[in-house]
């Protein structure tokens, strides 16, 4: 078995009794999905009128517009339950695969993979567009949201010790305060990790690329814009 499989394997299901180096593409993996994140979270915003990889945005808006006695998308709403189902569904995937390391890895890639290009037809289709409150639009946001709750779950399945590759609070502040601690003449606060920061960065950038581009594709190719995110997952496949 591969140096990635085997250690995907033993921090993913188990204690890891080594730490070897994980494969350049791997390395490379999180910072892929953090940009199909920005764009699935984007495009749903800005087609569907929530936030498909942010559910901590949904209840700050559900809770403001019920102060504000206004309608509340039924889909930021159904989004919450229908996310916790999807990372509960990704784990029975896993564990009825018997898959470990990089076998399950790309399992799971290509089921986020197929959810992606699901809603892609969907939207082409049913034109969710039309009636961002309608109930074609709400299944095209659980469909989103059901494809990031994956997204969450492979990550902490397969590689627990990656960061978050859809909230960007985490890697702004890990990013933020080894940058003040490393420049600082005083003794550190915190050990140095180039390593980390560098990751942070990646995911960072690469967070707000998928948010520039996912922008574009909505201005000039609506529902079409799903195809972006869609190519990047079969991209991810590919890389595992």
């Amino acid at each position: 078995m591969s140096t990635i499989g085997s250690t995907a394997r033993h921090v993913g299901f188990g204690p890891m009794h080594g730490t070897p180096t994980p494969s350049r593409s791997v390395e490379w993996l999180p910072t892929l999905l953090s940009v199909i994140a920005g764009m699935v979270d984007l495009i749903g915003f800005l087609n569907l009128g929530i936030f498909t990889a942010h559910i901590t945005g949904n209840i700050v808006v559900i809770g403001a517009l019920i102060v504000r006695h206004s309608r509340v998308n039924p889909a930021q709403i159904l989004s919450i339950p229908v996310f916790i189902l999807a990372v509960a569904a990704t784990w029975l995937i896993a564990r009825a695969s018997g898959r470990r390391g990089t076998g399950l890895m790309r399992l799971l890639l290509f089921v986020q993979f197929l959810l992606i290009a699901c809603l892609l037809v969907f939207s082409v289709v049913t034109k969710p567009t039309v009636d961002p409150h309608g109930l074609v639009a709400t299944v095209a946001a659980m469909i989103a949201v059901t494809a990031m709750g994956c997204q969450f779950a492979l990550l902490r399945l397969v590689l627990p010790v990656a960061p978050s590759t859809a909230v960007m609070t985490g890697n702004l502040t890990n990013a933020v305060l080894a940058l003040v601690d490393s420049s600082s003449k005083m003794q550190p606060l915190m050990e140095s990790d180039t390593k980390r920061l560098r990751a942070a960065l990646h995911l960072l950038i690469g967070y707000f690329a998928g948010c520039v581009v996912a922008a574009a594709a909505v201005m000039y190719l609506g529902d079409w814009a799903w195809s972006l995110p869609a190519a990047l997952a079969a991209v991810a496949i590919a890389l595992s």
